[in-house]
């Protein structure tokens, strides 16, 4: 993966943008995303910890240096206790929206400025740098393919394809299958965990990679404490991606 300089949240929300769909990585799911990125690397971090199930700041000033987590740290503090799913979702948009900024000043992604009705400002992203978006894609594909095994994978990579793998993202699908840019799927698209399978051997491929994303969460979260917050999180991350996925009355 690219040098370290991108946080967990921060690769996510990469891995996560559309050169074709720009306006797609501004949706709900990739906002809990985000933010389950972020939770799950304040934990690490130690500066979060599980309380009977509460999402608790160790204390009341250390900081990372990194404005995101940062903003997050500030924001639990000075909140009512929740648990870790509520905060998956709780003004998930705002780190969202400053994570993309912090990918901006990277170099990541470039901001374009624009009139709507050529009237009323507005501002574009756009993928600046689609290399390290394609990147951070193959090596999910990878680590999701058992081409290491899982013991040897650095346990942030292990992280970030957990989490994609909770997403759907296109990245996380099948090796050779759709999201060969290292970038968003619509959830269900072929190749992705939802998506069609091959003739024959599709449930036992389906067992394979239950069984890898098992081996990965537990390299990801040696400790039962973090284990316990990522299995949380990645399961308010699913649900969201499965409404996303759920057809519309009409």
């Amino acid at each position: 993966m690219p040098r370290d300089p991108l946080s967990l949240p921060a690769r996510l929300c990469l891995l996560a943008w559309d050169p074709a769909r720009p306006g797609a990585a501004d949706a709900a799911r990739v906002h809990h995303l985000v933010r389950a990125g972020a939770l799950v690397e304040l934990v690490r971090r130690g500066l979060l910890r599980d309380n009977n199930g509460i999402a608790t700041p160790a204390d009341l000033d250390s900081e990372t240096g990194d404005p995101v987590l940062d903003g997050l740290l500030e924001l639990v503090r000075e909140s009512l206790p929740h648990g870790w799913r509520p905060w998956v979702a709780l003004h998930a948009r705002v780190t969202f929206d400053a994570v993309r900024e912090q990918l901006v000043a990277e170099g990541c992604l470039r901001a374009e400025k624009k009139r709507v009705l050529g009237v009323f400002p507005s501002v574009e992203y756009a993928l600046a740098r689609r290399d390290t978006a394609q990147a951070l894609g193959r090596r999910v594909r990878e680590v999701l393919a058992g081409q290491v095994p899982a013991g040897e994978v650095p346990e942030r990579d292990a992280a970030v394809a957990v989490l994609a793998a909770a997403a759907e993202l296109g990245c996380a699908g099948d090796p050779g299958g759709a999201g060969e840019q290292g970038t968003v799927n619509e959830p269900g698209a072929a190749g992705g965990p939802g998506g069609a399978q091959g003739p024959g051997g599709a449930a036992g491929a389906g067992t394979r990679r239950r069984d890898r994303i098992a081996e990965l969460a537990g390299r990801a979260a040696p400790a039962p404490a973090l284990r316990g917050v990522l299995d949380e999180v990645c399961g308010a991350v699913s649900d969201e991606t499965a409404h996303t996925k759920a057809p519309t009355g009409g």
